[in-house]
């Protein structure tokens, strides 16, 4: 130590050296905060995270991080990302809501096989084909696919840590495997509840499920939740869709989507002649006037052409109808909307089950029935958390909305770059996220 200095200043002359020695990118993981766009209800601006408040409560859920990355260097990385993830976690916490943006690195767990598969038989008519994948002896996690129509995705079972859960997936009545293909009769909202019952019983469960459903498996999720609320752990739920005529008229009857990608509606009405399209909100007309809703014309116009016995015509209008999701379902167009919705069995499932439940509004006894305070009531206490796409066009951010004021328990998360699709990066993330958090309401456990 030099002689004309004091031990402190020369204590402050090490630690200012120390910074110097440090590369941009260490100085840069020390000193700045992780760089992600969180919001609290939407607006959180860069200078709040310099706000002592926010820093205290990130503290504890970042302290343990930098401890393993005292001098962090490029092979730190996956730390730094840990802590981003931390950030956000602890915003969603500590105020219910968050919004991301960005693009999370390995967002799903890894591809797994299922240990078990096969088909039960749950009525005279149809036999729904399920698998199981994860730990056989792990908490029970229902996925309920979207459509309805839709079908499984071997994608699917990779929201869920197969380690803690086991995740259980069926095709629902007349969608991908299962049998009779693309059937409407004995199809309903409520075979489909009886459904899981069944499943439930063929699988030997007795517990409660963790039950996780995007768009119409949102539905499913709440239908089943609101009848056998005994039977459901948690809830996670994506792209919220009641099937209300006032979305329906949005995404199919010309009242909101078909302005925002008109060269896919062009494609969508395309079957369908000019006099059968009556139902159209032109450029003067009042939007969401209550009698063209009420009548959903463009929906039974297809619901004739899918339901028709020339297969050609059939054909035709089943796959305009699921291209058309396929196209709007993304925030950018990473996929080609023809390829998996334009393939003919699959188009056949989806077209013609979701307009078999749309002309007959889901099933349910009235319009908006799935939120009404009644039937929310009956679910209060069930640990819930909605993820919903921003800039959803299939199922607009309005419905997520009305959902979240009727279950003020649930956390509600808002993906700023986000579509209606489940795979898109952010969504993918806050679902995963969400199925993890879970993971502590079942003690006991038997790790594989």
């Amino acid at each position: 130590m030099p002689s004309s200095m004091t031990a402190s200043g020369f204590a402050s002359k090490l630690r200012r050296d120390r910074r110097r020695s440090l590369s941009p990118w260490t100085q840069r993981m020390k000193l700045a905060p992780s760089r992600v766009d969180v919001g609290l209800v939407g607006c959180l601006s860069r200078t709040l995270w310099r706000r002592r408040f926010l820093t205290n409560h990130l503290t504890s859920y970042r302290g343990t991080i930098w401890r393993r990355c005292k001098t962090p260097q490029p092979r730190h990385r996956r730390q730094a990302r840990l802590v981003r993830q931390a950030d956000r976690w602890a915003l969603t916490q500590r105020f219910g809501l968050a919004t991301m943006s960005g693009t999370p690195e390995d967002a799903l767990y890894p591809s797994i096989e299922p240990f078990d598969s096969g088909y039960l038989q749950v009525s005279s008519l149809h036999r729904i084909y399920y698998e199981q994948a994860g730990n056989p002896s792990g908490t029970p996690a229902l996925f309920l696919h979207g459509g309805p129509g839709g079908g499984l995705e071997p994608i699917h079972r990779q929201f869920f840590d197969p380690k803690h859960y086991r995740i259980i997936l069926f095709d629902q009545r007349g969608s991908g495997k299962s049998i009779p293909h693309a059937e409407l009769k004995e199809n309903t909202t409520w075979h489909l509840v009886a459904d899981i019952i069944q499943l439930r019983q063929h699988l030997g469960i007795s517990q409660k499920m963790l039950v996780f459903g995007g768009s119409w498996g949102s539905s499913l999720a709440l239908a089943f939740a609101v009848t056998h609320p005994e039977l459901v752990l948690a809830l996670v739920l994506r792209g919220i869709f009641t099937l209300r005529h006032r979305e329906l008229a949005w995404f199919y009857e010309g009242h909101g989507a078909d302005r925002i990608f008109p060269e896919a509606w062009q494609d969508f009405i395309a079957p369908i002649p000019p006099e059968e399209r009556v139902g159209q909100r032109g450029l003067q007309s009042e939007q969401f006037a209550p009698e063209q809703i009420a009548r959903l014309p463009l929906i039974h116009a297809y619901y004739k052409r899918l339901t028709s016995p020339d297969l050609a015509e059939r054909m035709r209008a089943a796959s305009a109808w699921s291209i058309w999701e396929g196209r709007t379902s993304h925030l950018r167009a990473t996929v080609d909307a023809e390829g998996r919705y334009g393939k003919p069995d699959f188009a056949e499932a989806f077209a013609r089950i979701e307009c078999h439940y749309f002309v007959h509004g889901g099933f349910f006894e009235r319009d908006g029935w799935l939120l009404e305070a009644t039937q929310c009531a009956r679910i209060r206490d069930i640990p819930c958390t909605i993820v919903q796409g921003r800039y959803d066009i299939v199922c607009p951010f309005e419905t997520a909305w009305l959902l979240k004021n009727q279950l003020p328990q649930a956390a509600f998360i808002v993906v700023e770059d986000a579509g209606h699709s489940a795979m898109e990066p952010g969504t993918q993330r806050h679902l995963v996220i969400a199925t993890d958090q879970y993971r502590a309401l079942s003690d006991g456990v038997r790790q594989t």
